[in-house]
């Protein structure tokens, strides 16, 4: 039997640029963001860029969207363009049945004028061969590498006790309390990472109004002072649930920091055990994390607990052309 033709190159597309789209165009995203999830088995953009399409970003940002003369989408892009960041940061992702026929490609080079003077940033997740061949091919390279880490949790100690300094305990997040102190800690604990160290009262708020926060999952470590309590850590957890990001529910240890003051005192190891021993509790079978490759000490620690390279997430950077 002779094989079919693949379809050929699109008319040229129109890629259409909006602050916010309205809600029944987010509601085609989102269609389109699930069905690149279960043809690729990897989630096509940030769940920060999931949020902003939801909720709105800031200053700057903008969705972009591709259509084909019936309507139908084709493909979606989100772009941050911060005040004074010198910087342009990007995702897209294009529906499975459209790709390889020129949206990619209409896509980026939109991203492209729309960065203007500065360099371009776009985030591949999965490294599916398709997106490094159209990034080589515009002029991009490597910048960052992002790992997704994971580890059974069968020999996880589901009461793991661990040693704390004296004047130290473990205790879970108390919405409404905690969020002032947790953001300090954050903000020192990634103070070098371009994203995580940015996050803002607002950033927070809408992740503990999303469905999968859960308060019992997200653990801070304080120390007794004489004025108070002083934060020294945190590990919060999170549960995906089947399809998410696999066949089955997953948990996450979705951020874990430690106050650059308090390092040396192995809260970082305790707090890790306590979150595992969490989510194994939680009928899990199994939990991932994402670290930056260019951090050995930390895929060190990881790969100590029982964590093995999974998948990885490349940041292509293009410098613009003059």
């Amino acid at each position: 039997m002779s094989r079919s033709p693949e379809p050929g190159p699109l008319s040229p597309v129109q890629v259409e640029v909006s602050e916010r789209l309205p809600a029944a165009a987010v509601g085609e995203v989102r269609a389109l963001l699930e069905a690149a999830l279960a043809a690729d088995g990897v989630r096509p953009v940030s769940e920060e860029s999931e949020l902003r399409l939801q909720h709105g970003g800031p200053v700057g940002g903008a969705d972009l969207i591709v259509r084909d003369d019936t309507g139908t989408l084709l493909g979606y892009a989100r772009l941050e363009l911060p005040p004074g960041d010198p910087e342009a940061e990007a995702e897209l992702v294009v529906a499975p049945a459209s790709r390889r026929r020129g949206v990619g490609t209409a896509l980026v080079a939109r991203l492209e004028e729309l960065a203007g003077d500065r360099p371009l940033r776009v985030w591949a997740h999965g490294e599916l061969p398709g997106s490094a061949e159209l990034a080589r091919r515009r002029g991009y390279d490597r910048a960052r590498v992002l790992l997704q880490m994971r580890r059974p949790l069968d020999g996880v100690d589901p009461d793991p006790r661990p040693a704390l300094p004296d004047g130290v305990s473990v205790v879970t997040f108390r919405p409404a309390t905690d969020e002032d102190a947790w953001l300090r800690v954050n903000a020192r604990a990634f103070a070098s990472h371009p994203e995580q160290g940015r996050w803002t009262r607002g950033d927070l708020a809408l992740r503990e109004a999303e469905a999968w926060f859960d308060p019992a999952g997200f653990f801070l470590a304080w120390r007794e002072t004489p004025g108070g309590q002083e934060l020294l850590g945190f590990h919060w957890t999170k549960v995906h649930p089947a399809g998410d990001v696999g066949d089955e529910p997953i948990g996450e240890v979705y951020v874990l920091g430690i106050d650059p003051d308090a390092q040396g005192m192995r809260l970082g190891r305790a707090l890790t055990d306590v979150g595992l021993a969490h989510l194994r509790a939680s009928g899990l079978s199994a939990v991932l994390l994402y670290v930056e490759e260019e951090n050995t000490t930390a895929v060190a620690l990881y790969e100590r607990s029982g964590f093995t390279r999974h998948a990885i997430d490349v940041s292509w950077r293009r410098e613009p052309r003059r």
